[in-house]
């Protein structure tokens, strides 16, 4: 069975395709999907540096797919990563109010994922 499709992993398949989509976005064309209007320099290196370290966590999780020592390392980055930004969501609902259907499906999308990395963690033998 190809490696990127094992239960075990699919959690990080499912977040390499779907972070590192949302990376080239953030830094190249963020107006594509999200309603932002970049206007500063530092506006758009803001959004380049959140596309390199969405880029940087998608590799670890790569890595994490490809060897085997490092599966458990890629999991907990992952829920991590997941949880953090649903947290910083949930943050911002209470605080600033409802943003898009686009974010609100992020969030659900960033708890389903932290959970499904969370559950695979603490279900999976060591590798």
């Amino acid at each position: 069975m190809n490696k990127f499709l094992k239960p075990s992993n699919l959690h990080l398949t499912i977040s390499i395709l779907i972070v590192t989509t949302v990376a080239f976005v953030y830094g190249f064309k963020p107006n594509l999907w999200f309603d932002v209007k970049l206007i500063t320099i530092d506006e758009f290196n803001i959004y380049k540096a959140i596309m390199g370290l969405y880029i940087a966590f998608s590799s670890l999780w790569f890595i994490g797919i490809t060897t085997e020592k490092l599966w458990q390392t890629a999991t907990i980055s992952n829920f991590l990563f997941m949880f953090g930004l649903a947290i910083g969501r949930i943050i911002s609902l209470l605080f600033d109010g409802i943003p898009s259907t686009l974010f609100l499906l992020g969030t659900i999308g960033e708890l389903i994922l932290g959970f499904y990395a969370f559950y695979q963690f603490k279900n999976q033998k060591i590798k």
